[in-house]
């Protein structure tokens, strides 16, 4: 029973792994990851009970590297907000565009 809970375990730390490998990959290229989120979102397992303390330095790196994935999505949204307003900002040297008639029936 100890081995079936410890391997449920690993399996479940495994696929979080992968997401979280998942997503540094798309930040590391995201030219070619832009449009290609991942399919399948990790759910927690149910049922498991308490981690195995020899799986918990794994847990924690893995953790680490989410929290890691966070910030530097979080950086990059920040950026794209930034880099959007200062576009909205240049004059694409286009006419300003003005009403062409003012009614002045009033």
């Amino acid at each position: 029973m100890t081995q079936d809970w410890r391997g449920a375990w690993t399996a479940a730390l495994d696929e979080l792994e992968m997401d979280v490998a998942t997503i540094e990959a798309m930040l590391a290229d995201e030219h070619r990851h832009a449009e290609t989120p991942p399919a399948d979102i990790w759910k927690p397992p149910t049922e498991l009970g308490a981690l195995p303390l020899e799986l918990k330095p794994r847990a924690d790196e893995i953790l680490t590297r989410q929290l890691a994935a966070a910030e530097e999505i979080a950086r990059r949204l920040t950026a794209n907000r930034q880099q959007t307003a200062m576009t909205a900002r240049i004059e694409t040297g286009e006419a300003v565009k003005r009403p062409v008639y003012l009614d002045c029936a009033m």
